[in-house]
């Protein structure tokens, strides 16, 4: 992960120093640096995890994730990103959208390097996240948990299965250990961003760093608002009356999310993330018994109850 670090600020480089500074802005606010760290650890299933392939693929999807960001950042009209003014902040919009483009063609330039088939893979999963990013912005016309869940898979499975695919490909895995991998990601990838909604209902601020209740006042559906809203008891009437409204006032955000706390959906939405974190486990059998497969367990628990 220090040879990974060392690298993105290296390819997140410019003659020009304004536009340097504009593209390392978020590398420099820090992330739990997740997609890489899957590279890293996915390729450890192959023969030669140390291959210089495994490298650049996880710039690749750093690189790729942080550009995205960016483009988050203005369509929600952040002010912060990490804690740090975000590039649309600091800058503008019009700054913060091209060095997401920039960022985007330095992922697809180091893309390059890899080969054809990369390309490829590439190319398909960014068209899955960009969709999953149209389609958060859309009103569901079926199942609106449904609509959610495809919405994750796109925006944040995707990368993250494609991090796992690299990791094991680069490293020279068999095509069974690279497929369970990839499934793998896809899964323990929307289990990543699943358990970000339990800790916006759940979390303590100081314990996770996070603003208990954003996504909730901001209106962003979530998995245990969803699941609360299908409720059908007569007793939760005043907490659907106040999920159905404009929580940006103080005293009803703390009773929605008080509400909110104490009501099964968010036990319901734990235990979904829990079995999420199993299926993606029972995947690893193609892998032989051992530190790797451990390892991979391991993260995909982590994932499913993590505090922050």
């Amino acid at each position: 992960m220090a040879l990974v670090e060392q690298a993105l600020y290296e390819h997140a480089s410019s003659p020009s120093p304004y536009v340097t500074e504009a593209a390392r802005h978020l590398l420099a606010a820090g992330g739990k640096r997740f997609r890489p760290l899957l590279v890293l650890l996915a390729a450890e299933a192959g023969p030669d995890p140390g291959h210089e392939d495994v490298l650049t693929a996880a710039c690749v999807v750093e690189i790729t994730h942080v550009g995205s960001l960016y483009h988050d950042d203005v369509m929600d009209e952040a002010a912060l990103r990490r804690g740090e003014a975000s590039a649309n902040s600091r800058y503008d919009n019009h700054v913060a959208i091209l060095t997401g483009d920039w960022l985007f063609a330095k992922s697809s330039e180091l893309t390059a390097l890899l080969g054809a088939e990369a390309v490829g893979i590439q190319a398909a999963t960014f068209t899955r996240l960009v969709e999953g990013q149209i389609l958060e912005g859309v009103e569901p016309e079926g199942d609106p948990l449904q609509h959610y869940l495809d919405v994750v898979a796109g925006k944040t499975g995707s990368l993250i299965a494609t991090s796992a695919r690299y990791g094991a490909r680069f490293a020279g895995a068999g095509r069974e250990v690279e497929e369970a991998l990839t499934a793998y990601g896809e899964i323990v990838g929307s289990a990543f961003q699943l358990s970000d909604d339990i800790l916006d209902v759940a979390s303590d601020s100081e314990e996770s760093g996070k603003t208990p209740g954003t996504d909730l006042r901001e209106g962003v559906p979530t998995l245990p608002v969803l699941m609360a809203q299908a409720s059908t008891d007569p007793a939760d009437a005043r907490l659907l009356e106040l999920l159905g409204s404009d929580l940006s006032d103080d005293a009803r955000h703390a009773e929605a999310l008080a509400l909110l706390r104490k009501h099964p959906a968010l036990d319901q939405a734990r235990s979904y993330v829990v079995a999420q974190a199993q299926e993606a486990k029972a995947l690893l059998t193609a892998l032989p018994e051992g530190s790797v497969r451990s390892a991979l367990e391991d993260f995909a628990d982590l994932v499913a109850v993590r505090s922050s």
